[in-house]
């Protein structure tokens, strides 16, 4: 298996990083290489890696102030060297059990970019919030609409790609609007892009959720500029 680089953007993830490090690092994968990029989190996150949790990362690289997940995102990929590049976000939600299916398209041959979804497939889902679930269906038509591509779950975090697509895509965004800019840039290079069905139990807010309705209405013109761009 070609090796595989883990990015994970991080602010103010305390309570789980030292939880989620120990799953990717148990997730099966033997050729692995762990980026974290702490985005000046204040509360002791960044104490916690300098206390000798960044250990158990291969690298970790801190931000001099807080610039949101995309710019996080913009730094980790600058430093991974693995042929096959992964996003990880520091909390729980996500199950890093579940690499394996996720590289499979690629290392077969058959994708150069594998989205996850919360919505296909059997696997299990925390039940939360309706208009976020709302919001993510028409963020995600509407992308659909302008990349002709036909994606279920636009907004989902585990996003894998192989590392010469990402060499061709300079990211811009620095907040959420990551999502719907990688998206449109990936459908614009003509990648073949796989989706595989995962496992979720998302966050309430006061378990540490961010993303926001303001971030909703940036990922609405976020779609429409990177898609009607020249």
């Amino acid at each position: 298996m070609k090796q595989l680089s883990v990015v994970i953007p991080c602010y103010n993830e305390r309570s789980t990083l030292e939880a989620l490090l120990a799953r990717v690092r148990a997730c099966g994968v033997a050729d692995l290489e762990i980026v974290v990029v702490d985005d000046c989190s204040t509360d002791g996150t960044r104490e916690l890696l300098q206390g000798g949790l960044e250990k158990q990362a291969d690298r970790v690289i801190y931000h001099d102030r807080n610039q949101g997940k995309g710019a996080a995102l913009r730094t980790g990929f600058a430093a991974v060297t693995g042929d096959i590049v992964l996003v990880q976000d520091a909390d729980l939600e996500y199950d890093p059990k579940e690499y394996p299916r996720l590289l499979r398209p690629i290392v077969e041959g058959q994708a150069d970019v594998v989205f996850g979804s919360r919505f296909t497939g059997g696997e299990a889902h925390r039940v939360l919030y309706f208009w976020h679930y709302l919001g993510n269906r028409f963020l995600t038509l509407l992308s659909n609409a302008m990349t002709n591509l036909n994606l279920t779950d636009m907004e989902v975090c585990y996003k894998v790609f192989r590392r010469e697509v990402l060499e061709r895509i300079c990211i811009e965004e620095d907040r959420f609007g990551f999502e719907p800019e990688i998206t449109a840039k990936v459908a614009r290079q003509g990648c073949r892009v796989f989706e595989v069905g995962i496992s979720y139990s998302g966050r309430t807010y006061h378990e540490g959720k961010k993303i926001g309705w303001r971030d909703g209405v940036r990922a609405v013109w976020c779609i429409l500029k990177y898609n009607l761009r020249g």
